[in-house]
């Protein structure tokens, strides 16, 4: 039996390898890859340059969108070149680079995705005290928290699955390496590693969905007080987005890691993996900004500055 410093490559599965199939998917990837990088550096550069959104619910937004940049850039141009090149192959490091980013960047997503509800509730709740409450230096603390439990998550999990020997199969039935393709190849017993992924994922999706649950439990019974139809859709558009993006990105990876070896498939595992590696990050700069009407401004006066400059020059 050989151990795993044998193995010096994985071979990603992929989609199809249908020519035909593959040049399509380049061209679907690339453009959803494209859209995305699009979207967020939009966000993150009118977050940055106006000074109307420079406060804690655009912080928050704009630090996603960069987590979400990384997130996305860790596995689709990847597989976009070997779907263009026809070629599969992916390094022993590469693979250890991607488990660890993937693994980094969905704890620190679902985590910012978290404190955005409870900046929220403090915003709507007690809106005297939300400067007080929510100053700069604890905005600071918290998402400096919430990156470093995600690069924390991130090497536990590559390091508890990279013991393992791999010595009887190196394909992986994904189009990136995936934790739980990768327990499927391993010639060790994987139990123990199974019971931990599932554990974390049950722990802090948990924890994150309950606390999101009770920041909009009591932002909703506060709006429901307003008698102003005209406040209440103020404040429903402005949380709307944000629950429809945790609600999606939470379901998706739960189901990912969580679900029973009976519903596994690799079309299911490909689809699950799409859903939470590709579209949080495609949609979450889409549903902010149209139903933000802030950022919505914002967009619209950078680039009437930008094309007035750009005639002046």
């Amino acid at each position: 039996m050989l151990n795993q410093t044998a193995v010096t490559e994985f071979i990603l599965q992929g989609f199809s390898d249908d020519q035909d199939f593959q040049i399509l998917h380049f061209v679907l990837f690339f453009s959803l890859y494209l859209v995305t990088m699009v979207g967020n550096t939009l966000i993150i550069i009118t977050v940055a340059q106006s000074n109307n959104l420079h406060n804690p619910m655009y912080f928050f937004l704009a630090v996603l969108s960069s987590v979400d940049f990384c997130f996305i850039s860790t596995t689709v141009p990847k597989s976009m070149v070997n779907s263009l090149m026809n070629d599969n192959v992916i390094s022993f490091v590469g693979c250890i680079t991607q488990v660890f980013l993937v693994v980094s960047c969905a704890t620190a997503e679902i985590f910012l995705l978290t404190i955005m509800a409870y900046d929220r509730y403090v915003a709507i709740c007690h809106p005297l005290q939300y400067k007080l409450i929510m100053n700069w230096k604890i905005c600071l603390q918290i998402t400096t928290i919430s990156l470093v439990c995600g690069v924390i998550n991130g090497a536990g999990h590559t390091a508890n699955t990279f013991k393992l020997d791999f010595c009887s199969s190196n394909v992986i039935e994904q189009y990136f390496c995936d934790i739980p393709q990768l327990l499927k190849i391993s010639c060790t017993a994987t139990e123990t590693n199974e019971k931990i992924s599932f554990g974390f994922a049950l722990s802090i999706g948990s924890f994150c969905f309950l606390f999101v649950f009770m920041s909009y439990w009591y932002i909703f019974s506060v709006v429901f007080k307003i008698k102003s139809i005209q406040g209440q859709y103020k404040v429903f558009s402005t949380c709307t987005p944000h629950l429809t993006v945790f609600c999606l990105f939470l379901f998706t990876v739960m189901f990912s890691y969580m679900r029973p070896k009976a519903l596994s498939s690799p079309s299911l595992d490909l689809l699950a993996a799409v859903l939470y590696t590709v579209l949080p990050p495609l949609m979450n700069p889409i549903i902010y900004s149209l139903r933000n009407t802030q950022i919505q401004i914002a967009v619209l006066k950078m680039g009437k500055k930008y094309f007035r400059f750009h005639m002046l020059t």
